[in-house]
């Protein structure tokens, strides 16, 4: 239970979509994906890369001084949207917040380097260790932004994101401090990252118009693609100013697996995280969920059903982003809730364009989901202020 108002005050992210929240709006619009099919270590795959001028600043960032040229991208990632969302935010010249900084895989581009390297030469360079960590990513942020308060890190694979809010919430409603920075970021379109997910028998091999078709109960075929980006929100108790939402209620379970990465045909773990973050809200009020949906058979089906058991005869309309701008994993909670964010401020539902949708007429509560490897799933309420 959320003990006092938490307020988004600010949110920036970077991924297909762009770095802009404009340009943004304008992708969600269309009908097309992001998608395009590149050879990266000797495979073709559908992958969902920036785009040129988010690459620009990118680069930017690295020729800013001889310590960030040797981060991995995973680190400019996340400094990047880091100083939007502080900027957004108002926070600029604030040093007293804390941060929560999340990665699925982390340094996944250097440490596959690094290794490269070490099978070539039986030896390494001197920062690998300092340049791989998973903390690497918050400690640079902490350090770019000139922090004082807590520094963080985690993995939650695909949900990472999402628990570093959490985490924040649980930070602000302790009275430790009053703003907290929280996010993920993940650069994972390596040879390895890609080749893992290839090996589960999960990624898309197919030709159509929609090589992912998240959302679509009727696939006969896994259709999850990868993409890049980061994202991070700043979160505010009690806000002096509206923000752009609130954060109404937080969920979150873990389930009982098979094996490391089994989800119960009913997602359980979705139906008690779902649940809980509805936080005395009448299931009816709920006008749209923007599902985790990775494009997976089972997972989207799974989740789908979850949705069905909580809301029963009140469905809400359901979305994705996944068919558009790929799975981002730790990131990807973000991007969803920026998703949820921008449909609640434009009061206009983006549906997925092979999928029969239910519009909403109003968008005034939206949920956000998202699980990862191991069954952990979380819940987020987003309700606009009025």
């Amino acid at each position: 239970m959320l003990s006092q108002k938490i307020g988004i005050t600010g949110i920036a992210s970077i991924s297909a979509l762009g770095h802009d929240p404009r340009k943004a709006w304008k992708h969600y619009l269309q009908t097309s994906h992001l998608a395009i099919k590149k050879e990266i270590g000797g495979q073709e795959y559908w992958v969902a890369p920036l785009e040129a001028d988010s690459e620009d600043q990118i680069q930017l960032i690295r020729e800013e001084n001889n310590h960030y040229r040797g981060l991995d991208r995973s680190v400019l990632l996340a400094l990047l949207v880091s100083r939007l969302a502080v900027i957004n935010s108002g926070w600029e010249g604030t040093s007293s917040f804390g941060i929560n900084f999340g990665s699925s895989r982390g340094a996944t581009g250097l440490f596959e380097r690094y290794h490269r390297d070490f099978l070539e030469r039986n030896s390494t360079a001197t920062r690998t260790s300092p340049n791989t960590t998973l903390g690497n990513i918050s400690s640079w942020v902490a350090h770019d932004l000139q922090i004082q308060g807590p520094e963080i890190s985690h993995s939650i694979t695909c949900s990472t994101a999402l628990h570093a809010l959490l985490n924040g919430i649980a930070w602000l409603q302790s009275g430790m401090t009053d703003k907290f920075l929280v996010g993920g970021s993940e650069a994972a379109l390596t040879p390895f990252t890609l080749a893992q997910m290839s090996a589960l028998k999960i990624y898309s091999e197919a030709n159509g118009q929609y090589p992912c078709r998240a959302l679509d109960l009727q696939k006969s075929t896994n259709s999850m693609i990868l993409g890049e980006g980061a994202g991070a929100i700043c979160l505010e108790a009690d806000p002096v100013k509206d923000p752009l939402v609130y954060v109404g209620g937080v969920g979150y379970a873990t389930e009982p697996l098979e094996h490391s990465v089994s989800l119960s045909t009913d997602a359980k773990c979705f139906q008690r995280s779902m649940s809980m973050a509805l936080n005395g809200l009448n299931p009816g009020e709920v006008d749209a969920v923007v599902m985790h949906a990775p494009g997976t058979i089972k997972g989207d089906l799974s989740e789908y059903r979850a949705i069905e058991s909580v809301f029963k005869d009140k469905m809400p309309a359901l979305t994705t982003n996944k068919w558009k701008i790929g799975h981002t994993f730790g990131a990807s909670g973000i991007l969803s809730l920026e998703m949820g964010i921008m449909m609640m401020m434009h009061q206009q539902f983006i549906p997925v364009p092979f999928v029969d949708n239910k519009y909403p007429e109003k968008l005034n509560n939206i949920l956000v989901n998202a699980v990862g490897f191991g069954g952990n799933a979380v819940s987020i309420l987003l309700q606009l202020p009025f």
